[in-house]
């Protein structure tokens, strides 16, 4: 199905709330699906961060020298992001950013990025190559893209699709790193 005829569903704001919940983090692991990746110093990318249960542990691992930019088309979601940055201690290396949804709006951080982490969002978005090449954009050569989806709500062939995409804007797969209950590969920006 082309990206233009897919159903468009957006995670409620409200359901951010449960998605960052300390409950969540007795079956899902942050640092150690991150912390093989993120280094100090890094820029990192987060779109559709949601209330930040993977950008909290993104500000961590990349330190007062990093920076983490989260894209979210919601600002509700943002809004509970930065309140939860803040209490974490974390907010200077955030930039929160309210995206459209056919753009993150990141011209101005083109060719930046050492990393980007796209958590059970490709499925949500209007049209994945764009999506993509956005991220292909905003990355230094050899950076890199872990991008997962939910098993739940995305099948083989629909990630395979999003896979394709991904390599026709640049990346080429590094390795299938097994992240529980979801497909998922994580990609590098070939030099351009």
């Amino acid at each position: 199905m082309p990206d233009s005829e897919k159903p468009q569903h957006v995670c409620p704001w409200w359901l951010g709330y449960l998605l960052a919940s300390p409950v969540r983090r007795l079956f899902a692991k942050p640092a150690k699906v991150l912390s093989p990746y993120v280094r100090p110093g890094m820029t990192v990318l987060e779109p559709g961060p949601g209330m930040g249960f993977f950008t909290l542990e993104l500000a961590r691992l990349v330190g007062e020298s990093g920076r983490v930019i989260a894209a979210d088309i919601q600002s509700r979601m943002l809004d509970g992001l930065r309140r939860r940055a803040r209490k974490s201690g974390v907010l200077d290396r955030l930039d929160a950013r309210l995206a459209a949804p056919d753009s993150m709006g990141l011209a101005d951080v083109a060719g930046t990025v050492d990393f980007t982490l796209a958590f059970a969002v490709v499925h949500e978005l209007p049209d994945a190559a764009l999506f993509f090449q956005e991220v292909a954009r905003a990355s230094k050569p050899g950076a890199r893209l872990l991008f997962a989806e939910p098993r739940g709500h995305v099948t083989d062939s629909m990630f395979d699709a999003e896979w394709l995409a991904a390599c026709d804007a640049g990346f080429v797969q590094v390795e299938r790193p097994s992240v529980r209950r979801c497909h998922a590969a994580l990609l590098e920006l070939a030099g351009r």
